[in-house]
């Protein structure tokens, strides 16, 4: 394609969360993602490494994805703070740089982050594991037990998390949202995790609560909450039991997965990682016989494009979002 046969919009699309969530759901997430992690497989979608800077409260986190195949590339940013985050992802032509859409990317996070662990828990859990451990009663919490109900056939969902209050609240939300799930609020992470066959993590841990001496073979682990360098759910010894070690993106837990990073300096090895389009693409269930699973993500942009993208087509088609005209460039004052 020439210069001459590009045609710049006049306007971009204000896509609200209001818009993302009449849009699409989590099925719809999940779709998109595997057909996303497809085509990263097959070498037609990049995934651009997180980029972060961390200070005392909080984190600065830049990611982003090319999906040149749908004519798109964008980025998300966002800040993680004591008040929790307000993440935008921005869409520009891959041809003409010009904005396509602004997203806000709240609710399409949460779907996001649901849609990887349960794509995870599709090719890694056991197939007839009908309870969860759910540790963490965050924001993510209730999106990552439904991410797992959406493959596997729960029928008793296990919580714990520090504060008790947060996780009683938390356990009458999952009995609101299915009643007829049993849910037990648990009062330790060894009692939590005891015999479970999937656990999920999502907390702001500083130092590991998950030994391996806590878990029984055949536990698939979703291990979402250290996503920076300075945090760490699961301890060394557990990576050390894992026959199989999957992540979202590798040069991204090189950089920043502090479990990861342990695991390798205590004598494992960053071969035995595999990213998580590998799954998708092998098309493989469990192993049998397999001791241990674990599933690290920090957040993906090539995810968050995935579905980005999904929406974005969506709100063209149905005339969904705000227009707003590009801005106008200026020329600056030099000295």
């Amino acid at each position: 394609m020439s210069t001459h046969d590009i045609v710049i919009p006049d306007t971009f699309l204000w896509i609200s969360e209001a818009d993302v969530c009449s849009l699409i759901d989590l099925k719809d997430s999940i779709t998109a993602l595997e057909k996303g992690l497809m085509m990263e497989a097959n070498g037609e979608a990049i995934n651009m490494t997180k980029t972060q800077t961390v200070w005392k409260s909080g984190s600065l986190n830049v990611t982003g994805a090319q999906f040149t195949g749908a004519g798109l590339v964008g980025a998300k940013v966002w800040s993680n703070a004591n008040l929790g985050a307000a993440p935008l992802i921005i869409l520009h032509g891959s041809e003409d740089g010009q904005i396509r859409s602004i997203i806000e990317a709240f609710a399409l996070g949460q779907m996001r982050t649901a849609a990887l662990s349960s794509v995870a828990t599709k090719w890694l859990a056991d197939e007839k594991a009908d309870e969860m451990t759910m540790i963490g009663s965050g924001h993510q919490a209730l999106p990552q037990v439904s991410a797992v109900m959406s493959v596997r056939p729960i029928k008793r969902v296990r919580v714990w998390s520090r504060t008790p209050a947060n996780r009683a609240a938390f356990v009458a939300e999952i009995k609101k949202a299915y009643p007829k799930i049993e849910v037990v609020d648990c009062p330790s992470p060894e009692e939590a995790v005891k015999n479970s066959p999937i656990i999920t993590t999502f907390t702001r841990a500083k130092e590991p609560y998950i030994f391996a001496d806590m878990l029984a073979k055949g536990a698939h682990i979703n291990a979402g909450g250290a996503i920076i360098p300075t945090n760490k759910e699961i301890d060394t010894s557990v990576l050390k039991r894992c026959d199989k070690i999957i992540c979202d993106n590798l040069a991204q837990v090189q950089k920043g997965a502090k479990e990861l990073i342990d695991y390798v300096a205590a004598g494992g090895s960053w071969d035995k990682v595999k990213p998580i389009c590998d799954l998708v693409k092998e098309q493989k269930p469990r192993p049998a016989g397999a001791d241990l699973t674990i599933y690290k993500f920090m957040g993906m942009g090539l995810a968050d494009m995935a579905s980005a993208v999904e929406v974005y087509q969506r709100a063209v088609a149905k005339k969904v979002g705000t227009d707003y005209p590009h801005p106008k460039r200026s020329q600056p004052k030099l000295l």
